[in-house]
């Protein structure tokens, strides 16, 4: 293990306590299998859709047509493991300043996802910035925390962030449905409405947590000032002054209070989070608010 490994002893011990906390939550549930329910071929009824030509006749609704003379097949609820994805942003402008943001979600995924292995649910990490950096495929069983570790040590930084893109390719290319936390400081120049809308349209449950630095809001330096976009490298001259500081600051909550409101809106879990933040801290707001551990 190397030297300042960030995922070493000691921050095991902090999830194995964190995971006693989590069952403590959820005490007198039955958490040993977690299932989600789909439409598929259980026995539970679920719902009735029209018949189309192809489909088998045993599944009809005879009932159904006695009464409307129309043919419509009756559909059932069946259970299956709960698949765990997380959506971590990659892109440059989380690797900023020591510590980054980057380090942060990565603890924020690897704390989670240790939650989720322990449940039995299936945990899959997938680095994006502007398409899918990689992948570490759906993992189930408290051991495989060793391979998480593992993955996210070795993860490269990626390029610009665009949401959109890199969730058109992810619901393209997961099929198995389940919750979706996505882990970014958000900074797309083309919003970050149609990137979570492809997850809800894709009837992932999206779970939003939005990391920042404090030291972003409160920079050091004044005066004439060359700005360089670590992302897309273009370069504006500003004169840095506290006003200027102010007004940056404003725009960043106005930024971050619209993300929320979508969320609210779209009934989307949504954690705001400065990486100064003890990351168990920001667990445990997750756990009481519920949508994470049932």
């Amino acid at each position: 293990m190397a030297k300042n490994d960030q995922f070493d002893d000691e921050f095991l011990k902090k999830l194995e306590y964190l995971y006693i906390i989590s069952k403590k939550i959820v005490a007198g549930k039955n958490q040993a299998e977690r299932k989600t329910r789909i439409v598929g071929s259980g026995i539970e009824f679920a719902d009735h859709r029209s018949y189309s030509p192809g489909d088998d006749f045993r599944g009809l609704d005879w009932k159904v047509y006695a009464r409307t003379e129309k043919l419509f097949l009756r559909l059932f609820e069946e259970e299956e493991d709960l698949y765990i994805y997380f959506l971590l942003d990659c892109s440059r402008s989380m690797l900023l300043g020591e510590p980054t943001k980057w380090d942060y979600a990565k603890k924020v995924a690897a704390a989670l996802g240790y939650i989720g292995l322990s449940n039995l649910d299936r945990v899959s990490i997938i680095p994006f910035s502007s398409k899918l950096d990689g992948r570490l495929p759906p993992s189930r069983g408290k051991a495989q925390i060793y391979k998480i570790f593992d993955f996210l040590r070795n993860l490269e930084a990626g390029e610009h962030t665009s949401l959109e893109d890199a969730f058109s390719t992810f619901v393209a290319q997961n099929k198995r449905r389940g919750i979706a936390v996505v882990l970014s400081d958000f900074y797309d120049p083309r919003g970050f409405e149609e990137g979570l809308n492809k997850l809800r349209y894709h009837k992932f449950e999206p779970i939003v947590v939005h990391v920042y630095d404090e030291r972003e809001l409160n920079p050091t330096v004044q005066g004439e000032l060359q700005l360089v976009d670590v992302e897309t490298g273009d370069v504006r001259e500003i004169t840095l002054t506290p006003e200027v500081v102010k007004e940056y600051r404003q725009a960043f909550y106005e930024f971050s209070e619209e993300l929320e409101e979508y969320c609210t809106k779209k009934q989307v879990l949504y954690f705001r989070t400065p990486i100064q933040e003890p990351f168990d801290e920001l667990i445990l707001r997750i756990f009481r608010a519920g949508g994470f551990i049932k």
